[in-house]
């Protein structure tokens, strides 16, 4: 598909070079030029954005048909009122599993057992596998958006429609999400009339106040879809600048900067992650939920600390690299359990939460509650993982124990080592420096053994 995607932007020096001519002409060609160049950068500009859809009416038709209705689960407190207007379709990501997204997106963001909000955070949600689902009817208002603003225009909410992508905004978008918000953009441009202009990232229109990290108000407070990237989902390129960054209404965030604005053979959409480095901050990676009991951080110890707690029990300046931090986790995820090798996916923790890029690889292990072991590669449907689903990360195998080749044999020296994993049939999964009697393991046990290197 060819999009006209020529900016009035870039037309700068040819603008200057016409008001430098201005001076030697008369008035009437004065008044001549200035209409044709109005006229020129409107056709401009409505060329750069307006949506020239590959998609079909038939496509169309077949997404509306299969969106599943949770309206239904809305919270009864939230209170409904309908949009006078709509400008935007913002896009999110929801920083959590799409069970948890569904939840917290009906029924409202829970702390300590009691609601802060009441739901009514999305119109819509894409879960991994494409999935739609219709959350809150699209002629209502959504708290989606927050403390935001573009070209202006404040608390974004009122204007917009809400579409939460199932993911992280450090992780990746799959393609079955990209054709399916693809499309139900599409959709949605023809009702409200607007063309890929109006399709924005939250991470683009939210803002903060001046906190410890920034002392002006600043983009930056929300990291949400910055991985979201325009042309996979069949739309043209965003804006070429910030409008609130460049009328000084806000100060940059340089990370955001760089993906959404900088030359198109300058950007970079590199890999970023939920853990703490020199450079990758609470802030940077958490924005304005850095210090949210729903947000925490597990240290290299294996310790959990809330983030409303960070500031007492550590400081801010004295998280140690290479700290997890889980974002949007229910107050029961609290506790600091799964220090070992193998993980629990409860609590609202996903595979991403535990594993990161190392999730669908072979080298992480899922055990599934009725008893079947498969690798990441072997997982197709990330959406549908049970409850109490078991994980191992950076592990190789199995090896089924045999009277031919025992546990000495398969595991050499390791064999009884604390990070050697046994799986038996009962589905436990015991680890080597518990096993009693290697002599009389029963048939069927399975062996994991840490990666090499």
């Amino acid at each position: 598909m060819t999009r006209c995607t020529v900016s009035a932007y870039f037309l700068r020096p040819m603008i200057r070079r016409q008001l430098a001519a201005r001076a030697r002409t008369s008035i009437t060609a004065v008044l001549t030029r200035r209409l044709a160049i109005a006229v020129a950068l409107s056709a401009i500009l409505v060329c750069s954005f307006t949506p020239v859809s590959s998609y079909t009416g038939a496509e169309r038709q077949a997404l509306q048909r299969s969106i599943v209705d949770k309206r239904s689960q809305l919270n009864p407190k939230f209170k409904k009122v309908k949009r006078k207007s709509t400008r935007f379709i913002i896009v999110h990501t929801s920083e959590g599993g799409v069970n948890s997204t569904l939840r917290v997106v009906s029924r409202g963001k829970q702390i300590r057992r009691s609601y802060r909000t009441y739901g009514g955070h999305a119109h819509y949600v894409v879960s991994r596998s494409g999935r739609v689902y219709r959350t809150l009817d699209k002629r209502y208002i959504a708290d989606h958006a927050g403390r935001s603003m573009w070209n202006g225009q404040t608390d974004i909410s009122k204007i917009s429609i809400g579409i939460e992508l199932v993911g992280y905004h450090y992780g990746d978008i799959t393609d079955k999400q990209y054709r399916s918000v693809g499309l139900l953009i599409d959709i949605l441009q023809r009702i409200y009339d607007l063309d890929d202009s109006a399709v924005l990232t939250h991470s683009q229109v939210a803002y903060g106040k001046p906190n410890r990290w920034v002392k002006k108000s600043h983009r930056g407070r929300k990291r949400c879809a910055k991985n979201f990237d325009h042309q996979q989902a069949e739309l043209a390129p965003t804006w070429p600048f910030d409008p609130d960054v460049k009328a000084g209404r806000l100060v940059p965030d340089t990370e955001l900067a760089s993906i959404y604005y900088a030359p198109r053979t300058a950007r970079t959409r590199t890999k970023s992650n939920n853990v703490i480095s020199g450079t990758n901050t609470a802030w940077r990676i958490a924005g304005d939920e850095y210090d949210l009991p729903t947000t925490l951080y597990r240290l290299p110890s294996g310790k959990t600390i809330p983030g409303d707690e960070v500031e007492a029990r550590i400081g801010w300046n004295h998280i140690p690299k290479n700290t997890v931090v889980l974002l949007n986790q229910l107050e029961n995820g609290r506790r600091d359990g799964d220090r070992g090798p193998v993980k629990h996916l409860d609590n609202g923790h996903t595979a991403w939460d535990i594993a990161g890029f190392e999730y669908n690889k072979a080298s992480t292990f899922y055990f599934f509650p009725q008893g079947r072991v498969a690798n990441g590669r072997e997982v197709s449907d990330w959406d549908g993982l049970p409850a109490n689903t078991r994980m191992i990360v950076g592990y190789r195998g199995p090896y089924k124990v045999t009277a031919s080749k025992p546990a000495g044999i398969i595991a050499g020296d390791s064999y009884n080592k604390r990070d050697t994993l046994y799986y038996f049939p009962n589905r436990k999964i015991v680890s080597g420096d518990t096993v009693r009697d290697f002599k009389r393991l029963p048939r069927g046990v399975l062996i994991f053994l840490p990666k090499r290197g």
